[in-house]
């Protein structure tokens, strides 16, 4: 089992968030069991922006035991198909957001997504599996 994993999840084990952190920490503790634990850049980009050098955030996303799997070709045109669709239903986001290339790269490249945001993706990604702490 590939299970993608969201930046928010990441974010609420490494910053440590009070409310979200055990939680959190257990979700990902049980997908990593199940199989590989796989982000986009999108995700090393928001949570690796938390860290001053390259080489602590490698670290870091090392010993999480989460691999980059690069968004391929097919993720990245869904992602802005949905946009797109976004935009039509009035919302008000200028450019491709982050969470359309997470979303389109979970859909694609793996089995299931690792998330809290679940609202937003059960809205555009409705045969995306997500998995919630």
């Amino acid at each position: 089992m590939r299970t993608a994993v969201d930046s928010n999840i990441l974010l609420d084990v490494l910053l440590p968030d009070p409310v979200h952190q055990e939680r959190s920490v257990a979700a990902l503790e049980s997908a990593a069991g199940e199989g590989s634990l796989v982000v986009c850049e999108v995700v090393v980009a928001e949570v690796g922006g938390q860290f001053d050098r390259a080489d602590e955030a490698i670290e870091v996303f090392t010993e999480l035991a989460l691999q980059l799997l690069p968004t391929n070709m097919v993720a990245a045109h869904a992602a802005g198909r949905l946009w797109r669709e976004y935009r039509r239903r009035g919302g008000r986001r200028d450019r491709v957001g982050a969470d359309f290339l997470i979303g389109a790269h979970a859909l694609h490249q793996a089995d299931r997504l690792l998330t809290r945001d679940r609202g937003y993706y059960r809205s555009y990604f409705p045969k995306l599996r997500i998995e919630t702490p």
